[in-house]
């Protein structure tokens, strides 16, 4: 065989001499460095069919028995960066007992998510979170996905927004005004509970207690069921993450279950009642077991995407005072009253630093994916039943589409410049193709609401010196729930 190392194409090569240097990575204490550093055997994934002149994807195991995982989870960012400066855009790592096989820049993940040939299928998302989110729409593939969404998209009309909008707005005052000023809250902590109870009043229009499910049990199944689908112990063992993810799935299933029978009999206006009677023009309709699924999904989607968002604007917004102030100016001209779904689609400001917010710090950092057949992405042959991941971090970060792309500054999707623009998929932190995030709207409009309100009630500032740690063991958090200083404006 050939060496491996003289396998590295020139598509890889190029790639890395795109990417900028990359700056120091600090370490967590007690982290060896040749940790991160190490170079492993490199290997081929597997040998492509002679005579098809296409490249094997390279790429090595990692440490002994845990892989690359827990750099993965470590390191977040600068590990894929690491990655793709070593192998190019198609590269393979060992990680929870499996190679993956990574597709990294604007051209390879728009291969996979545009998914002509149909070679790329929903089943890798199985592997990570089917016992705790079974069957929700972004495991569905083909035409029982494009069925489920069609149903649900009946629940994310315009008119179904205004209505969401109008019952968001009272808790999300009542909850920002609550924090009080003064001190240092750890903001991704009071968002985190602030985005459950939004989630419970618009997607049920029930209280986030009652009926022997207090907020904070809700909350921890939630937290458990995300975290375990990255546990590199993927059994129950007691005391477990994956026991725990099994736990708070159960819990989650007896919440929405005690509570369907009403939604089945109302009209309400929540999300809930949406599912349970939205009816296609062929008479399509969600069962029982359909709903209870799709609502363990949807709650989680919008609970966690909703609050690492508003979490990394506030941190932008602390770091950038003056971006701070410009948001302040435009919502503080809305005046008092609650605002409609006109009034958040007309703050720019907010829209300019959400977008560059969701590019710096994308709330779903990897899509997961499992070839239905052989298949090859630039020229590199991918096998069937290859486990993908299908990252937007390089296309955020690559130099060919984004000015300075380590740098805050939302000026690069104002109407100018559209950044954003110079590729199909520089920008996709809603992913991208038919699995394109389907509550994206709803979404975008409770995190503008969310920050209008912050705005309105206070300033926000952290230390000059400080710079937040992102944990990536499941979804990026700040490692350290995000400490602000909050003083009424």
């Amino acid at each position: 065989m050939r060496g491996a190392a003289g396998r590295i194409t020139g598509a890889a090569s190029a790639a890395r001499e795109r990417m900028p240097p990359l700056t120091a990575i600090p370490l967590p204490r007690g982290v060896d460095e040749r940790w991160l550093g190490a170079r492993w055997p490199v290997r081929e994934l597997a040998a492509p069919p002679p005579g098809s002149g296409l490249e094997p994807v390279l790429g090595d195991d990692g440490p002994p028995v845990v892989g690359h995982a827990p750099d993965m989870m470590r390191f977040g960012l600068e590990f894929t960066f690491r990655r793709f400066e070593q192998y190019g855009p198609v590269s393979w790592s060992g990680a929870f007992g499996r190679r993956i096989v990574s597709l990294s820049g604007p051209e390879a993940t728009r291969i996979a998510l545009v998914n002509k040939d149909k070679a790329f299928s929903q089943e890798g998302w199985k592997f990570f979170i089917e016992h705790f989110f079974e069957r929700g729409l972004m495991l569905l593939d083909f035409g029982e996905h494009h069925l489920h969404r069609r149903i649900m998209q009946q629940a994310f009309t315009r008119d179904r927004l205004e209505r969401y909008v109008t019952q968001m707005g009272p808790p999300l005052r009542e909850g920002i005004r609550a924090w009080g000023a003064g001190g240092r809250p750890r903001l991704y902590w009071a968002l985190k509970q602030l985005t459950l109870d939004v989630a419970t009043r618009v997607f049920m229009d029930l209280p986030s207690s009652g009926g022997g499910f207090d907020a904070a049990r809700i909350n921890r199944a939630f937290v458990s069921a995300v975290r375990a689908g990255t546990a590199l112990v993927r059994h129950p063992v007691p005391g477990g993450r994956w026991a725990a993810g099994l736990r708070g799935r159960r819990l989650l299933e007896r919440y929405f279950g005690a509570n369907l029978p009403a939604k089945r009999a109302g009209g309400g206006d929540d999300l809930f009642s949406a599912l349970c009677q939205a009816v296609t023009e062929d008479g399509d309709r969600f069962g029982d077991v359909d709903v209870v699924n799709h609502m363990i999904f949807l709650m989680m989607a919008a609970h966690d995407t909703t609050t690492i968002t508003s979490s990394a604007m506030a941190y932008y917004l602390a770091k950038h005072p003056q971006w701070q102030e410009r948001a302040r100016e435009e919502s503080l001209r809305l005046g008092d009253e609650l605002p409609d779904l006109e009034a958040l689609e007309s703050l720019e400001t907010l829209d300019l630093v959400m977008k560059e917010a969701l590019r710096l710090r994308a709330p779903v950092p990897s899509l997961a994916r499992m070839t239905t057949k052989d298949t090859e992405v630039l020229g590199h042959h991918l096998p069937a039943r290859t486990l993908v991941s299908v990252s937007p971090t390089i296309n955020h970060f690559d130099p060919e589409c984004w000015t300075d792309p380590r740098s805050f500054d939302p000026e690069r999707f104002g109407p100018d410049r559209r950044e954003d623009k110079t590729h199909r998929f520089a920008w996709m932190p809603f992913g991208g193709g038919a699995h394109k995030c389907v509550g994206l709207q709803f979404g975008s409009l409770e995190v503008k609401a969310l920050m209008h309100e912050m705005l309105r009630t206070y300033r926000w500032s952290v230390p000059e010196d400080y710079h937040v740690k992102w944990d990536y063991v499941s979804l990026p958090v700040p490692a350290d729930g995000l400490p602000v200083r909050l003083a009424y404006r």
